[in-house]
């Protein structure tokens, strides 16, 4: 098993980097923000920080590829970082402190590429957690001081908390009426959004979320932080990883059950 140690050392000085910029510009009277051709909003926030990560590791590894929200791709080879600077851009525009920035370490192999680091840093929740293949998954203030974790227990659909960002999408995929029969035949619901849910399976606080339409950013961090913390990470297809465009997440214990309800077609 290849050490990622100082993969993973890098990504906490990336996460540092952007935390900084991001945390001087979060309610900002002034910060500018523009709509992109997607209609989705970009703030000067989101573009310095990915210009500061993609600036560090240009010294840093310049052998290595980068993929980034708003600048797209830069450099070939087996290795690629991705990176979303901002995962959250709405809540942060408008000074909800639910906002992260997601960095990841790709490796190609047999299924594409697929995480081996990721790091997701939450400042304005003063939250960060990270995990490295084989390495296990961990929340804390550093590397040195932190918590192992760990998903949860729960073993049926009846007794579990299900996450999700909105209802937004699951009609267009034809998917709401199942999505609906899972909110109705879960324990408890709530739309806490974007990157949050995921980390909360890993945590154990969750058991399950999915969402209906991501990018490659918004799913390469979350997806081997719930795979090291003992989850499962798939499409909505049940392929695993986070290239498929959407994504479902779970203790494991849930997985089927999860997809199940979500593919159901009336």
């Amino acid at each position: 098993m290849p050490d990622y140690h100082d993969d993973l050392r890098l990504a906490h000085v990336l996460a540092d980097a952007a935390d900084a910029a991001t945390m001087d510009r979060f309610k900002a009277l002034d910060l500018k923000v523009e709509t992109k051709p997607d209609m989705t909003p970009v703030s000067e926030a989101d573009k310095h920080a990915e210009e500061l990560i993609r600036r560090h590791l240009q010294r840093a590894r310049p052998r290595d590829a980068i993929l980034g929200e708003e600048y797209g791709i830069e450099g070939t080879g087996p290795r690629r970082w991705v990176v979303d600077p901002i995962d959250g851009t709405k809540n942060y525009v408008r000074g909800v402190p639910v906002w992260a920035t997601l960095i990841a370490l790709t490796e190609a192999g047999e299924d594409g590429f697929q995480p081996v680091v990721g790091v997701v840093s939450a400042p304005a929740l003063n939250r960060r957690w990270w995990a490295a293949k084989g390495a296990g998954a961990f929340s804390g203030r550093s590397l040195t001081s932190a918590t192992r974790l760990g998903v949860s227990k729960v073993e049926r659909i009846a007794d579990s908390s299900f996450a999700y960002s909105s209802l937004t999408g699951w009609e267009d995929q034809g998917r709401l009426d199942g999505f609906l029969d899972l909110t109705r035949a879960c324990w408890r619901t709530r739309g806490y959004g974007d990157f949050w849910p995921y980390m909360m399976v890993a945590e154990g606080s969750v058991d399950i979320c999915a969402e209906p339409e991501l990018s490659l950013w918004d799913m390469a961090a979350n997806a081997i932080i719930v795979q090291e913390a003992g989850g499962e990470f798939t499409s909505l297809d049940g392929v695993p990883g986070p290239g498929g465009g959407n994504a479902a997440a779970s203790n494991g214990l849930l997985h089927r059950e999860l997809l199940g309800y979500l593919n159901q077609r009336y």
